[in-house]
């Protein structure tokens, strides 16, 4: 069978290009080594988790925000069993939605592991073994949990985020190594049910690559919440006996021995090219395992690209798709555009944390002049109603153009909210734009405006 576009991986990056192959009408093929389509994040990423931190978020509020809301229901009990099925039932809601695209596109899925023949030929080993071939070939493998020496990942007591998502009991106490996204996120999840978490980080701040003031202020609720955290502290051993795992780590005042029944191991991931058997097409890799391509995500022969988690860039769903689109558009002859300054990035905690464009720290390192302006949610009407008031959104503009560079969020449904600023920022709006622009109220929202009035001659108006 020959085919105009065939496409090694069904994540969102792969899913999304073959949806947009087909649209512009391109004879398309999708591999997927596993029998779900969606990828690490429909199947074992971000929906799950999503669905995880929503059910403990739930049982949360039930505990420390009902009685204050006048709900009476007695002390909560959890059906950690039916919390774990209707995760699962999510999951097969969203990769059976997937398959009914795949069908409604006339897209045909292959189900077993996509290996190159060649340049223009792919052999899946599946039930059967068969070779496709494709005028043009796209790479979407993702990527997989990393593990590093002394830390081994068992999958039973030392554990990566796909075995936290099904475990079966909830921890007395989970031990955290990392305190990035990942882990945060599961991290509160089992918190919120009633684990003790401790988190180990080599940084001196949790979420180390995004700005600074929301790695302390999420550090200051989390801790509000019980969590216990180790910062700049080197993990030198994980070791296993029984139910005890024992995760021994170096600080700056000596050694911190940590025992738990179960030891979450999220350091990153690394891209997953296992089997792909490059060599055979002649695509280069590089130092990092991640397959090298130019701006357009085309490898060096130029039928074949690459996108998402398996290349250069943030390991983001939303950027994979984005380029996922870019590749079928360009490969239709049109003229696509990402702006990757311009991805968001979010932390899916109570409060979420949402970033997008540069860091204080990015900018003072460029020598570029910036004006901040900030303001708290406490001060805001929807976050005072909603007994949620930690947090803030933060502008940085150009101190003398006023163009937006960056927004910084940590507070409740700021995941949505960042999406405000990126517009905003797609079309170099200033800091004055988003002040002049009405805020629906009472809304959270309004922080943003309250931030960019703050930002714009200091006259945020109900600081």
């Amino acid at each position: 069978m020959k085919y105009d576009v065939i496409i090694i991986g069904s994540g969102p990056g792969g899913y999304v290009c073959a949806i947009r192959c087909a649209q512009l009408r391109m004879k398309t093929a999708i591999i997927e080594k596993y029998n779900t389509l969606g990828g690490t994040c429909l199947n074992v990423g971000c929906i799950p988790s999503k669905a995880m931190l929503d059910s403990s978020h739930q049982y949360h509020d039930a505990i420390h925000k009902f009685e204050s809301h006048g709900i009476q229901i007695g002390t909560p009990k959890i059906d950690f069993k039916q919390m774990v099925a209707r995760k699962q039932s999510v999951v097969d809601q969203m990769t059976k939605g997937v398959d009914f695209l795949m069908k409604k596109n006339k897209i045909d899925v292959y189900t077993g592991h996509g290996s190159f023949e060649s340049a223009n030929k792919v052999k899946i080993s599946g039930e059967k073994e068969e070779v496709i071939e494709g005028t043009n070939i796209i790479i979407a493998t993702g990527s997989k949990p990393l593990s590093l020496p002394g830390m081994e990942i068992d999958k039973k007591r030392v554990i990566s985020s796909t075995e936290a998502l099904s475990l079966p009991e909830i921890p007395k106490h989970l031990i955290v190594i990392g305190g990035g996204v990942i882990g945060l996120e599961l991290g509160s999840v089992y918190n919120r049910l009633g684990s003790d978490v401790s988190v180990v980080e080599y940084a001196p701040s949790i979420i180390p690559t995004m700005d600074a003031g929301l790695g302390k202020e999420l550090a200051r609720v989390m801790k509000k919440q019980k969590m216990k955290f180790h910062l700049e502290h080197k993990v030198k051993s994980v070791t296993t006996k029984g139910k005890t795992v024992t995760v021994k780590a170096e600080g700056k005042k000596g050694e911190v021995v940590l025992e738990g029944d179960y030891c979450l191991v999220s350091v990153g991931r690394k891209p997953y090219t296992d089997g792909l058997a490059l060599d055979k097409a002649g695509v280069v890799m590089d130092e990092r395992g991640r397959v090298e391509v130019n701006e357009h995500l085309q490898t060096n022969i130029p039928n074949i690209y690459a996108i998402g988690d398996v290349v250069k860039g943030a390991m983001l769903a939303h950027k994979a798709e984005e380029e996922g689109v870019l590749v079928a558009e360009q490969l239709a002859g049109q003229k696509p555009h990402i702006n990757y300054n311009l991805i968001p990035g979010v932390v899916y905690t109570w409060p979420e944390v949402a970033s997008v464009g540069k860091t204080e720290e990015e900018l003072k390192a460029a020598g570029i002049e910036y004006k901040a302006g900030q303001f708290p949610f406490r001060a805001n009407g929807r976050a005072v109603a909603g007994m949620d008031l930690d947090g803030f959104v933060k502008i940085l503009a150009d101190a003398e153009t006023d163009e937006v560079l960056g927004a910084h969020m940590i507070g409740a449904r700021a995941a949505d909210m960042i999406a405000e600023v990126a517009v905003a920022m797609e079309f170099r709006a200033s800091a004055e734009d988003i002040a002049r622009t009405c805020h629906a109220h009472p809304t959270t929202s309004e922080v943003t405006k309250e931030a960019a009035l703050a930002a714009t001659d200091n006259r945020a108006i109900h600081s």
